[in-house]
């Protein structure tokens, strides 16, 4: 099985109003977080579940995920949206004399 170090994982840290403290999460294990008082504890926290669950699962021999930064993306996806919204940014990107695709684009990266 391939080697797959834990600290190349997607980390973010976030305060809970809930929780009234930090919580670490990993998007490549959204089932996990950890909560801590500071953030650099939440980190912490979170790194450490991490590499027990990524060793949990190399014992069992089970499928450990990928780390996000090692996909590689094409840069194509598929948005469905209703046939009045299509309409109304189809002439939106004509009155901006610009492609529907580059319209998508430039509004989902702003």
């Amino acid at each position: 099985m391939k080697s797959i170090p834990h600290d190349r994982y997607t980390y973010r840290v976030t305060w809970s109003e809930d929780d009234g403290e930090h919580v670490g999460l990993c998007a490549e294990f959204p089932s996990l977080s950890w909560l801590a008082s500071s953030p650099e504890a939440a980190l912490r926290g979170i790194r450490s579940i991490v590499a027990d669950v990524v060793a949990d699962m190399k014992k069992r021999r089970e499928p450990v995920p990928e780390p996000l930064a090692k996909r590689r993306f094409s840069g194509k996806f598929v948005v469905r949206v209703p046939p009045d919204v299509h309409r109304e940014l189809a002439v939106k990107a004509a009155e901006a004399g610009v492609s529907l695709n580059r319209l998508a684009a430039a509004k989902l990266s702003s």
